[in-house]
């Protein structure tokens, strides 16, 4: 009998409090290297301070959390993204007045530590607009994008800080079904193709069910289900959850 990899992200008994409100309760889970982990829940979850939680926009009440075995206590989003740990949010807002190339390049300089050769930097970014669709619109200005491409700017822009562990926060909200079909391939390819570990927040359950090896359900804070999504579907406490009341965001 063989001992499991370490997890590349181990939270642990993790909780944040504003005020007399408990936001995220004791919660614990892992992802392990290679991953695609789904983070869903109603209205109110805890989703999103989690998020901030893990990115280190939010300081924890308590817990811990720890990335590669090393603990993020204290650590600025700055340096999270330099050891490998990216986050797209929710409302994007790239630069608008520049190009797309330009948003790419700016990433990719400042999300790693070191300096390399501008020609190599030039390359790696324009890969990554070829990878994600947008190498027609590089010499756009950002503000110019539809939705959906400004949705796919924001993955190019985390891409060029060569993440090990990617944090999608609801890229495919705002999409219709026909762009959502078109993400979810390409959400898969960041994982297959290039490696990218990925914790992603989704409210469109058939695309999150689809895509994800893994469950995870928090309800008013809680972490109440870990497991596949055949089995999160069919979890008595989840189905209550989406059938509850319904609260903030």
């Amino acid at each position: 009998m063989t001992d499991s990899p370490p997890p590349l992200l181990d939270v642990h008994q993790l909780s944040k409090d504003f005020g007399g409100l408990r936001a995220v309760s004791s919660v614990s889970f892992r992802v392990d290297p290679g991953d695609i982990v789904g983070l869903i829940g109603p209205n109110g979850a805890g989703k999103t301070t989690l998020f901030a939680l893990l990115g280190g926009y939010l300081s924890p009440t308590g817990g811990e959390i720890r990335f590669r075995g090393k603990s993020t206590a204290g650590l600025r989003p700055d340096r999270l993204c330099h050891m490998g740990i990216a986050r797209t949010f929710q409302v994007v807002r790239p630069f608008p007045e520049m190009t797309v190339f330009e948003n790419v390049k700016a990433a990719a300089v400042f999300g790693k530590k070191g300096r390399r050769p501008s020609s190599q930097v030039r390359r790696e970014v324009a890969e990554i607009l070829d990878a994600t669709g947008l190498a027609e619109a590089a010499d756009q200005p950002a503000r110019s994008l539809s939705l959906p491409r400004r949705k796919r700017l924001e993955v190019a822009r985390t891409l060029a800080t060569r993440p090990d562990l990617l944090l999608l926060d609801e890229v495919l909200a705002g999409l219709n079904p026909h762009e959502v079909q078109e993400a979810i391939p390409f959400l898969r390819s960041l994982n297959a193709s290039r490696g990218i570990t990925i914790l992603m927040i989704e409210h469109n359950m058939r695309a999150i069910m689809g895509i994800s090896h893994r469950i995870l359900v928090l309800n008013f804070g809680r972490l109440i289900f870990d497991g596949t999504p055949e089995a999160a579907v069919e979890n008595p406490d989840v189905v209550t959850a989406y059938l509850g009341e319904r609260s903030d965001a």
